[in-house]
């Protein structure tokens, strides 16, 4: 082992003190930094962890999410996977369910008001979100909290002296309140309120460390100049970036369309998996990958010098296949794709039972789950993407008897329809 140096930390309640640096310090500090967009202050956290090692004491790491909506996507989990990294280096982790803040309603990055949730909205979408953060953080070592719990208590009188410590200017320099001020859009003052609440969590758990996605640095650093106000060391925040879904092109969200939800049955993930580009590729090995930064360096490295980059491909969807569903789900769903690659129908397909013979394409598609509607199941044919027992269909007028069919829309979606 090298011979350890010294670092300086200081914390406002007690003298300042110096802790030696060892190996282990340097990897939690590599551990922090990969694929971290911002960690700041830097030598703040390397003073933290060199602390924390040699105290024993752990570092309390604070992630807070609003349950806006009821599904986990992979694009959260690169924060997750990032929390997880620190749990096993053996710091303490706190999994923040923001009921009490998305009551207010998140601002950022947005040039309209976001409408809050209902009371009963957070909680049918918070009773999902540990769950599914549970396929990412080990459960055993996760500490749970509610910002409601010391939110709630606050009251009138404690919110206006929270209010008092912070300035209009420093949350004008926010800029989506800056640019929607320029632009005459308006401003309602509860929005304001948002990132003082935020910051205000970490005052009550006392946080050394917030995660966030790079879209909430306003936020995370509100939560340092608060923990200051209050006579706490100021904690360190870390940004991640937002990762960019499966039209390499957006963030990935749901409303794009563009994401992997960690629930999807393990066929479609592993599927999607497939579909990202090969540059896009190694962004998602960095972010969401539990491989080493060598052992992608090397596989990098093959495909430079001409390996098949679907080898890669191929690899890091089964890793995640396996991470959230099992080993054995994913060589299924590789099975699956190879299966669909060469023409086949899967082993497993909705079952439907349709009556009214002869049934019509529109009518057909749109009973059987194929299609939303009759019109988009004519766009669909129109675009040659269905199939009927692996014919493509280009006669919009066809009318199917009585039998059973394999329909197929697209390259995933399939059903045996019997038609009476």
């Amino acid at each position: 082992m090298s011979s350890p140096v010294s670092v300086s930390t200081h914390n406002p309640s007690s003298s300042p003190a110096t802790h030696p640096v060892t190996d282990r310090v340097r990897e939690a500090m590599a551990v922090s930094l990969r694929g971290c967009e911002e960690l700041l202050p830097q030598n703040e956290w390397f003073a933290k962890l060199a602390r924390s090692e040699a105290t024993g004491v752990p570092l309390r790491i604070k992630l807070g999410l609003d349950p806006t909506a009821p599904d986990i996507h992979l694009g959260h989990t690169v924060v997750l996977n990032k929390m997880r990294q620190l749990q096993d280096l053996g710091h303490q982790v706190i999994f923040l369910i923001g009921d009490f803040t998305s009551m207010i309603g998140d601002p950022s990055g947005r040039n309209t008001t976001r409408p809050p949730l209902t009371r009963e909205q957070i909680e049918a979408n918070a009773q999902t979100y540990y769950r599914q953060a549970s396929l990412v953080l080990d459960p055993s070592k996760t500490e749970i909290r509610y910002n409601s719990e010391w939110s709630d208590p606050l009251g009138a009188r404690g919110m206006i002296q929270l209010a008092s410590r912070y300035t209009v200017a420093r949350m004008m320099e926010r800029n989506d309140f800056s640019e929607r001020f320029k632009a005459g859009t308006p401003i309602s003052v509860h929005e304001f309120l948002y990132p003082l609440m935020q910051g205000y969590d970490s005052v009550a758990l006392k946080s050394d460390l917030e995660l966030g996605g790079t879209d909430q640095k306003f936020n995370l650093l509100v939560g340092r100049a608060l923990q200051s106000e209050y006579g706490q060391e100021p904690q360190c925040i870390l940004t991640m970036p937002l990762l960019v879904g499966l039209d390499g092109i957006e963030k990935m969200s749901k409303s794009k369309n563009n994401y992997i939800g960690i629930t999807e049955d393990p066929n479609s993930m592993y599927a999607k998996l497939l579909s990202v580009s090969d540059e896009l590729m190694w962004t998602y090995f960095n972010l969401l990958s539990w491989r080493s930064l060598a052992d992608i360096a090397a596989l990098k490295a093959e495909i430079v010098a001409g390996r098949n980059p679907k080898d890669a491909k191929v690899a890091l969807a089964k890793e995640l296949t396996t991470r959230f569903h099992s080993a054995a789900a994913a060589e299924a769903a590789e099975a699956d794709f190879m299966n669909r690659a060469r023409g086949g129908v899967p082993d497993e397909i909705p079952e439907v039972t349709l009556v009214g013979a002869p049934l019509g394409l529109g009518a057909l598609l749109k009973q059987s789950n194929l299609a939303p509607s009759s019109s988009e199941a004519m766009r669909l044919v129109d675009g040659g993407g269905v199939r009927i027992d692996g014919v493509v269909v280009s006669d919009k007028a066809l009318k199917l008897e009585a039998g059973t069919y394999v329909l197929q829309v697209g390259k995933r979606k399939f059903a045996r329809v019997t038609v009476s």
